[in-house]
């Protein structure tokens, strides 16, 4: 059982950055690939990045590739979203999640926090 929250959340403007993090619970960390999923009003769930237990495979969304970065530090069992050059269209609540694999299936990841409301003003 793992349990996650997140955090970093919060008003932005367009163009700016952002830092989201994910904090989880259980001594079993390191054993999980790790993604953050948006959810922006009336769409759905959409996958934006994922990183492996170990942090070597990583894998972004096409429309984030270059101004998004994941990483996890597996002693503090925490998972970073570092967010560039953020978008009007990216406001969304954001959700980390953790699966057996780097995926961009949310079906595959057993385990999500409760999200973290992102707000992109103009």
């Amino acid at each position: 059982q793992v349990q996650l929250a997140e955090s970093g959340g919060g008003l932005v403007q367009a163009g700016g950055s952002l830092r989201l993090s994910c904090a989880a619970s259980g001594r079993t960390f390191s054993k999980y690939a790790m993604g953050w999923f948006r959810q922006g009003p009336g769409t759905e769930r959409e996958f934006v990045a994922a990183i492996s237990g170990n942090g070597v495979i990583i894998d972004y969304a096409d429309s984030v590739m270059g101004r998004f970065t994941i990483s996890r530090d597996n002693a503090k069992n925490t998972v970073d979203l570092q967010m560039d050059s953020l978008d009007l269209e990216e406001a969304a609540v954001y959700f980390c999640a953790a699966g057996w694999a780097v995926t961009i299936g949310r079906e595959m990841y057993d385990y999500w926090g409760q999200g973290t409301q992102v707000t992109v003003s103009s």
